[in-house]
């Protein structure tokens, strides 16, 4: 069964939005930008923080990514055991990465013990400056209209206490 063709399109537009080009040498990949949340063994991470950290990091540099945020998100009581753990770190990260590697970086998670779990998600383009300083904690800039219209509100202020 073929998806109805309003569908084809939307995909089709989604794919021409969320594709970068990075050009090496003679070949062209495919380097977008995705948001992982990984679920981490809490014992773990209540033993060694600093390592949860780096192992987020060697997941992903492994297949040729680049991390560009990456934080704690929460620990919490997970909503049912998995693999006999009750409670999990979460863990956000924003990376970049070709395509080709997602498939290599998610069977080094399914086999590595310390990963609960996983979830990848591709971030549209034209919201990775915004997520990814928000993960930084990084003040956002104001949008370039509202400092024209904070201007015009201050001098009719001016103007009216005058």
């Amino acid at each position: 069964m073929h998806p109805p063709p309003a569908v084809v399109w939307v995909l089709e537009i989604h794919e021409e939005v969320c594709c970068s080009t990075a050009v090496l040498g003679d070949s062209a990949l495919a380097r977008n930008v995705y948001e992982c949340m990984f679920i981490f063994d809490s014992n773990r991470y209540a033993r060694d923080a600093g390592a949860i950290a780096k192992l987020a990091s060697d997941l992903i540099e492994a297949q040729g990514g680049e991390v560009l945020a990456s934080r704690l998100w929460n620990e919490q009581r997970l909503a049912y055991p998995i693999d006999g753990h009750r409670k999990g770190t979460y863990w956000l990260t924003y990376f970049s990465m070709e395509s080709s590697g997602l498939k290599d970086m998610a069977r080094q998670c399914e086999i590595n013990d310390d990963v609960l779990r996983h979830l990848v998600l591709k971030v549209d383009t034209r919201l990775v400056d915004t997520l990814v300083a928000v993960a930084r904690g990084e003040a956002l800039p104001a949008p370039s209209g509202a400092d024209a219209d904070g201007e015009e509100e201050s001098a009719d202020a001016e103007a009216a206490a005058n």
